[in-house]
């Protein structure tokens, strides 16, 4: 599956009766975590383990760009865990939340991508991402999802009714950020999905290409999407992130209905 001398780790487990290998390589300094495949589905290089090294994750911190006062992420699916690391490390005032369903994961994230301990501000809980949300409506300022298997996203997290449990997990302030595969022969099924159950309050953030596409949704429209202001939030934002928030801008400018001046979404 990997170079010869470069798989560090295997671990398997058992899920509804099938095998779903959790697997871990090192190429030139980045340690990569797959699952059941050659796909990286998370990367850390390990002379800056907090970093975020690929490019789609730093894509999911554009959150930042429409509310910088956010305090608590809750996220769904966990891979090396490099979102969640990242605003622990980075942004001490948000308490993180992550539902994992596959134990093997959370173990190899803590012994091969440095995740941290669970503390106060901080814990990862082994269960169903589609059952937590159900359980715990009104709850989340900010919900990240990140959940993908060795066949792509797991069924039951791209139907309709996930995504409208998604936005009703949300607080009124509350924003959503999915990382979705821009070259899924599906992608614009769940697009649609995602626009009908956030009211189409919709962004899409390509981080590549095809590559990963960032979608967020919004439970209620930013108070302010002016350009030159996202523009001042991303100089802002990028002197304490190594981000390109200023180039995040641009593709959002580029890639949704805007009016040349500020991004267009639909209103209460």
């Amino acid at each position: 599956m990997f170079r010869a001398g470069n798989r560090l780790a295997r671990s398997i487990h058992r899920h509804f009766g099938a095998e779903v290998s959790v697997d871990v390589s090192e190429v030139d300094g980045v340690r990569n975590l797959h699952l059941g495949n050659d796909t990286v589905q998370s990367a850390m290089r390990l002379k800056a383990p907090y970093a975020l090294e690929l490019a789609y994750t730093r894509g999911m911190m554009a959150y930042l760009l429409f509310n910088d006062k956010v305090t608590s992420v809750l996220a769904v699916g966990l891979g090396g865990g490099s979102v969640p690391k990242y605003i622990h490390h980075h942004l001490p005032q948000v308490t993180t939340c992550v539902i994992e369903i596959n134990p093997q994961v959370i173990r190899i994230a803590r012994s091969h991508f440095a995740l941290p301990d669970d503390d106060e501000r901080f814990s990862v809980i082994e269960g169903d991402g589609v059952d937590y949300l159900l359980a715990h409506p009104s709850s989340a300022q900010v919900l990240m999802i990140d959940a993908f298997d060795s066949f792509g996203i797991p069924d039951a997290m791209c139907t309709q009714a996930f995504f409208d449990s998604c936005a009703e997990a949300l607080t009124l302030d509350g924003m959503f950020a999915i990382n979705l595969w821009g070259s899924d022969k599906n992608f614009d099924v769940y697009l649609q999905r995602i626009e009908q159950s956030f009211n189409q309050r919709v962004l899409i953030l390509p981080t590549g290409r095809p590559g990963n596409i960032v979608v967020f949704g919004f439970k209620r429209t930013p108070a302010d999407l002016r350009i030159t202001s996202l523009r001042e939030r991303a100089k802002r934002l990028e002197q304490d992130h190594k981000i390109e928030f200023l180039e995040f801008v641009e593709k959002l400018r580029d890639h949704n209905q805007s009016s040349g001046h500020r991004l267009l979404l639909e209103t209460e």
